[in-house]
């Protein structure tokens, strides 16, 4: 005859309770699911992230794009109002496309510039927006035509090396 064994007893003395290990299980989880869904929020507002419906687009073509790409910030007087929302190549003009997501509620006048700038002599890049004078605005999937492309420092250079020469 086998003989059967007794239940199995925790430290409390009592025998194993799937309900009590699973309360701490929810219980786990819920704390870590609240973690997780708090450090999101963080960094939503520390990084400025916006729904897509707070934004419009409009589009640019530099002749350089050098030094931005995607989610490269779109600055108006240093102050961060859009994104690089894609950068394509136009095969017929050999011009960078940039698609930028501007804020709602930024009017650009429609005589504007785009320049690309740099933050420092090593730092990154972004697009600046130099405001027009006009009293037309651009609306959703206009085109901004004066742009100025991305100085290369190392053309900068090789030039003051050499003279200038060219």
């Amino acid at each position: 005859m086998q003989r059967q064994s007794p239940a199995k007893t925790t430290k409390r003395g009592s025998q194993n309770n799937p309900m009590s290990e699973n309360k701490a299980e929810v219980t786990l989880g819920a704390i870590v699911l609240a973690i997780a869904i708090g450090f999101v929020v963080y960094l939503s507002q520390s990084t400025g992230m916006r729904l897509a419906g707070d934004t419009y687009n409009i589009t640019a073509g530099f002749r350089s794009a050098e030094g931005i790409s995607i989610g490269t910030d779109v600055r108006l007087a240093g102050v961060k109002i859009g994104t690089v929302a894609g950068l394509n190549l136009n095969a017929e003009t050999y011009r960078a496309e940039a698609s930028l997501a501007i804020q709602n509620g930024i009017q650009i006048p429609d005589d504007s510039t785009l320049t690309i700038a740099s933050e420092g002599l090593l730092g990154g890049h972004f697009v600046e927006l130099v405001p027009g004078a006009s009293f037309d605005y651009l609306a959703n999937g206009d085109e901004v035509l004066d742009t100025q492309g991305s100085v290369s420092l190392v053309t900068l250079l090789m030039k003051f090396v050499g003279g200038g020469a060219e």
